[in-house]
């Protein structure tokens, strides 16, 4: 029992470190904002799901919601209330993909969690937005980036996060076996 602990903790912290170093990819390569948004969205959402089928739903949580503290401190998000949405969006993408994939084929359980997680996000920003004054310009980039872009990477991160898994899967297999 011991042992199963201390393999699901190891691993949650090895994802946790994997998802902050892919956050931090964008201060070390030179991309436009836009793309950085696509590429780095997708390999957080990616560690998510690998983190819930790696070590479970707990696990998967707590980095869902480290992850938006980190980007807060990273100066990704500009003011600390908007780490509660992000965290809850990040925790429901991980909870929509787990109920959907125990009821059906992995793809629409992808494509539900990023839908979900969209629209959750779209929906909590538009609201939170007309509570903050922040300038309109920062406001509109804001409410833009956590729209349709969301979607796009929380699909792009559930198919990255089913091809890593399929291959660590085997590796985890081939161990298991010796």
């Amino acid at each position: 029992m011991a042992g199963t602990d201390q393999k699901r903790i190891t691993r949650t912290a090895l994802i946790l470190a994997l998802a902050i170093l892919c956050q931090s990819l964008r201060f070390f390569l030179p991309a436009p904002v836009f793309l950085s948004t696509f590429v780095i969205g997708a390999l957080v959402n990616a560690c998510l799901l690998i983190a819930l089928q790696a070590t479970g739903i707990g696990s998967a949580l707590l980095i869902a919601c480290i992850t938006p503290v980190v980007a807060y401190f990273q100066q990704l998000l500009p003011i600390p209330i908007f780490i509660l949405p992000v965290a809850i969006g990040n925790a429901l993408y991980v909870w929509l993909f787990q109920r959907l994939s125990h009821i059906g084929p992995v793809w629409p359980a992808i494509g539900g969690a990023a839908l979900g997680k969209a629209a959750f996000f779209y929906l909590a920003f538009s609201w939170l937005l007309t509570l903050i004054q922040i300038p309109a310009p920062m406001a509109a980039a804001i409410l833009f980036v956590m729209g349709w872009p969301q979607l796009i990477t929380g699909i792009m991160g559930g198919v990255l996060a089913r091809l890593v898994w399929q291959r660590l899967r085997l590796s985890i297999d081939d161990q298991q076996k010796k």
